[in-house]
Order: C-alpha cells, then structure tokens, then sequence
C-alpha cells in the first residue's frame, strides 16, 4: 500500500533496524542513538512492547543498566497514534510486536520520521523472529552487532536456551539463555537431543 507523503518538499524519513542475538549490545545502541538524537534537539519518543516488564515497566533498559524512559504498548498500531510532532521514534524488543509493525514504521517513515528498531532476528531455534525480517528488508540501514560466545570466545551469532521450554517466546536473561556462535549452538543442541 502506498502512501503520499504530508507534503511536498518533505525531508524523508527512513528505518533503522539493530539486530543480533541476545547479550549482543542492541539495546545499548539504540539508547545511544536516540540520546544522541536527544542532544540534537530532536524531539524523540521510545517504545516498548507492554509484554517486556524484565528489568522495568516504563525503561528501555539494556543488559549493563543503561536505560532511557519509554512507552509500553500492547500493539504497534499506537505508534501512529502517539507520534505526532516527533522527529524520532525507537522501538526496542521488536521480535515481541505484531505482525503490523512494519507497515505502521513505514508509515511513519513516509511521515518523515526517523524509525530506529532493535530487535533479535532470530528465536531459541535459529529461525527468524516475529517482524523484524521483514523490518530487515524494508529498513534503509541495517546494524547487525554479535555478542561473544560463551563456551569458545568466537562471535556470538545465536541465542540459547538453557532451559527445556519449548514456546517460542519466553522472558529471561543470563538465566535462560547464552549467546553461542554457529558451531557451539549446533553442538549444544545435538547434545540436547542425545540426553
């Protein structure tokens, strides 16, 4: 679907997706961008999904503490709707969105908005996660950032579930996942599977 922009002459706005395992420093590089926006005088507002209360109900909060102050919401329609006058929206834990949160960024792109997104592109299986594929190939910028595995010391690429549960969305930290590379994440669920 196709959407005129507000007004000619309008500067464009684009999305930016960070994405990458868990322990990877996604959060971390959004509260930085948007700090920075916030530096620049850029009217800035953040999001959150409503479901991630982990470290706080209202912080965006990344894994060594940093946080910037957010709004939680139950579906990414209320982007459109608590957006008005903003130069730069965030939207962190994008894998726990609906389906619409790609088509409500571009929306807000067309607006003229900078979208800044992180979010894990892939679940505890190695498959993609949620919308943020489909973020990855509409955004204009693309960061993908890799913890360090925790069994070798090699680029953590994947996220593992050290726990049995088998839902594809399950909160937790350092307490029910590690970041792995490929190779470690593939021994450790060949392991699983023999037990």
């Amino acid at each position: 679907m196709f959407l005129e922009p507000h007004f000619k002459g309008q500067r464009s706005g684009w999305i930016e997706v960070i994405c990458g395992s868990m322990f990877s420093g996604k959060t971390e590089e959004l509260i930085r961008r948007l700090k920075r926006a916030k530096i620049a005088n850029q009217k800035v507002e953040i999001f959150k999904p409503a479901v991630d209360k982990r470290y706080d109900d209202t912080k965006v909060v990344s894994h060594d503490a940093n946080f910037i102050l957010s709004t939680p919401i139950a579906h990414s329609s209320k982007l459109l709707e608590l957006t008005d006058g903003v130069n730069v929206v965030g939207v962190d834990e994008a894998q726990f969105f609906d389906e619409d949160l790609v088509e409500n960024c571009q929306k807000l792109a067309l607006k003229g908005i900078r979208v800044i997104i992180a979010g894990l592109d892939m679940d505890f299986k190695g498959l993609p996660f949620g919308p943020v594929p489909q973020l990855l190939a509409v955004a204009e910028y693309i960061t993908k950032v890799h913890a360090i595995c925790q069994h070798c010391g090699n680029l953590a690429t994947h996220s593992y579930r050290l726990s049995a549960d088998e839902d594809t969305v399950v909160l937790g930290e350092k307490d029910r996942y590690e970041p792995r590379c490929r190779t470690c994440y593939h021994m450790g669920n060949i392991l699983n599977l023999q037990a």
